[in-house]
């Protein structure tokens, strides 16, 4: 095998912060393109070093009609790898990117558990990191949508022991073509990454060369650095969050109530994650930061003050030392 600098990077890396450890069970998510390529390949080349057990897993979304051929080519692929592959079709079309990723990862998590693998590898890089990032400004995510993209995770509540893992995270796109390039690996080209109609294309294609342009040369470097920032903070304020969470509120039969005076005395920050979780309990739909400040301005309002109906219709009173949301 060959061994370039991008092989010693990620083996340094993975020396250094044990993401995927010794003879670990790993289900490598591969599409075909640049990044997942390079992905397995790392995977492959870096495996008799590492003792991993190692398997292929791809998606068809069944979006493109090219879909089956590219379902084709990576099965080839594993094949040559002498790796187990594992594809899945959708059963219908997923409605939204937002669909599709969720239907993508429920396969991963019941692929996973009944193989028994530990963790899950995509090929995100710095690049898809510093999209995320802007993409979520954009949509008026706070803190959370910014650290977007970690390098590891639970795949999900259910499943909390299986981790999805980014071992790319310090590369971007253009490092992972170059290393195909020198490789001669075989990239699929996605005709839909050029479909401007989805917004993640229009950043990659016309905002990303924008800012790189005419603002930082470096803007992916940058923007998947200030991820990594948010991702520490996130995780110290999410610990902070459920201290407070356990000390404030209280539930009773189908109500809950917020101790308004400990609840008060806390950071704003606090204030805001515990109402909204605490709202990602009872409403039918993920809150908006309307109904989360409505909420938290009880906190200093007098005796009896009531909000309009949240969805769903539960109202939020104030009833002396405590916020009632009935």
């Amino acid at each position: 095998m060959p061994w370039t600098p991008i092989h010693a990077r990620i083996h340094t890396l993975l020396k250094a912060t044990r993401l995927l450890p010794q003879e670990a069970a790993i289900l490598v998510a591969v599409s075909g393109g640049q990044d997942s390529l390079c992905l397995a390949q790392l995977l492959l080349d870096l495996g008799p070093k590492w003792g991993w057990r190692l398997a292929i897993v791809h998606c068809d979304h069944g979006w493109r009609a090219d879909s089956a051929d590219n379902a084709t080519h990576v099965v080839q692929l594993a094949q040559q790898w002498q790796l187990p592959c594992f594809v899945e079709t959708a059963q219908a079309l997923p409605a939204t990117e937002a669909a599709a990723r969720s239907w993508r990862y429920g396969v991963f998590a019941a692929l996973a558990h009944h193989h028994g693998y530990d963790y899950v590898a995509t090929g995100h890089t710095a690049t898809d990191r510093a999209e995320t990032v802007l993409y979520n400004l954009l949509r008026g995510s706070g803190a959370d949508g910014i650290q977007a993209l970690s390098w590891q995770r639970s795949l999900s509540i259910e499943h909390s022991n299986i981790y999805v893992t980014r071992p790319l995270l310090q590369l971007t796109r253009q490092a992972t073509a170059a290393f195909c390039r020198d490789l001669g690996l075989p990239v699929w080209h996605d005709t839909s990454n050029n479909d401007w109609t989805y917004r993640r294309n229009r950043i990659r294609h016309e905002l990303m060369p924008y800012l790189r342009s005419h603002f930082n040369p470096k803007v992916e470097t940058t923007l998947a650095q200030t991820a990594e920032i948010f991702t520490a903070e996130v995780i110290y304020l999410e610990q902070q969050t459920d201290q407070l969470y356990h000390q404030v509120i209280d539930e009773y039969q189908d109500s809950w109530r917020i101790h308004r005076s400990r609840f008060q005395s806390a950071p704003l920050a606090l204030q805001r994650r515990v109402a909204r979780r605490l709202l990602q309990t009872v409403l039918p739909q993920q809150p908006s930061f309307d109904h989360i400040e409505k909420l938290v301005v009880l906190a200093d309002r007098p005796n009896r003050t009531q909000t309009d109906p949240f969805p769903g219709g539960r109202i939020a009173r104030v009833e002396h030392d405590w916020i009632h949301l009935q």
